[in-house]
């Protein structure tokens, strides 16, 4: 049986054009999905693949107009009988927020595989055919069924909950935490590391009409009080911090944002550092703060978003649902 696999297409490196072998500067999403698709049919690729173009822009500029239209294109593309599996095209830059907002929205019945490139398609080296392939290879496995969705990148596969892009540049630009991969990928061959994780066929969450306004506070030396106040606003339903070390961050600022909490408005405790769990700390039911666990910020944003938008907004509740992650 022929494998049938649904090309959604966003943009981004994979399908941008510099001009030039060796040029430095680059514009991301200017090969169409129809160009692309035939651009691919060359590699010989076990798989009848099919495209939707559902924008073709620098991946900075995703958000949640683009997320409303990959959604629902990947929850029709799910519901069709012929199609075995899903690849999304997307740039590098905000990959991991996209991958892991799918994963909490949509079922793990059937692949769903996010894929990007480093290099312009008309660069040196360009990493996107080779990526492309691997996730052709992947979505094509059974086996990437109940794994929830997955992020091919530099011959590696990743769970989205796991994946974040570590480098500027590079093909070796994504890594996981806490599990680092959990399989490698070559466009012929697939080694899994583990068996599905994924057994249930509800979706974490339902999709939201709107996502509620979370921001991200960095922080750093010097941080006050005043600084907070002025990057929350009157619409902020939620704050994520970008802690030093594990989750901390200067007492003034934390001074601030205690009162923020006892507002009602749910502060997360997450890192800004690279790898590390934050922990719960002695103070946080006191504070009424949430600790991010292995969450970065930009993820634990997406989660707590989704947890507003479904109308919890109880400290408690929300550390369950970082605990669970």
């Amino acid at each position: 049986m022929t494998t049938k696999l649904t090309v959604l297409a966003t943009g981004g490196t994979i399908a941008g054009i510099a001009g030039s072998a060796i040029a430095h500067d680059y514009r991301a999403g200017e090969i169409g999905i129809e160009d692309y698709l035939e651009r691919v049919g060359g590699l010989g690729l076990e798989a009848e693949l099919s495209g939707t173009q559902i924008a073709n822009i620098d991946s900075a500029d995703i958000g949640p107009a683009v997320w409303q239209r990959l959604y629902a294109a990947s929850m029709a593309a799910l519901a069709e009988e012929d199609c075995h599996g899903i690849i999304v095209t997307h740039g590098t830059d905000t990959l991991e927020e996209t991958a892991f907002l799918l994963d909490l929205t949509l079922p793990a019945t059937k692949p769903v595989v996010v894929v990007g490139a480093m290099r312009p398609a008309d660069a040196v080296g360009y990493d996107g055919l080779r990526n492309f392939a691997n996730a052709v290879r992947v979505a094509s496995d059974a086996q990437a069924a109940g794994r929830g969705v997955l992020v091919v990148m530099g011959d590696r596969v990743f769970a989205a909950r796991d994946v974040r892009k570590v480098r500027t540049r590079g093909t070796e630009a994504f890594r996981g935490f806490p599990r680092e991969s959990v399989g490698l990928v070559t466009p012929a061959s697939l080694e899994w590391f583990g068996a599905p994780w994924r057994s249930e066929t509800q979706t974490a969450f339902a999709w939201p009409e709107t996502l509620p306004e979370v921001i991200v506070v960095f922080a750093h030396a010097g941080l006050d009080g005043a600084a907070v106040r002025r990057q929350i606003g009157e619409n902020t339903r939620g704050v994520v911090v970008a802690g030093v070390g594990e989750g901390n961050m200067p007492e003034s600022a934390r001074t601030e944002l205690v009162k923020f909490a006892h507002r009602g408005i749910p502060v997360v405790r997450a890192s800004r550092a690279d790898e590390g769990l934050v922990d719960r700390e002695p103070e946080d039911s006191e504070n009424r703060f949430v600790a991010g666990r292995a969450l970065n910020p930009q993820k634990a944003r997406i989660l707590l978003q989704l947890l507003l938008a479904g109308g919890e907004s109880d400290p408690a509740a929300i550390q369950r649902a970082f605990d669970a992650r």
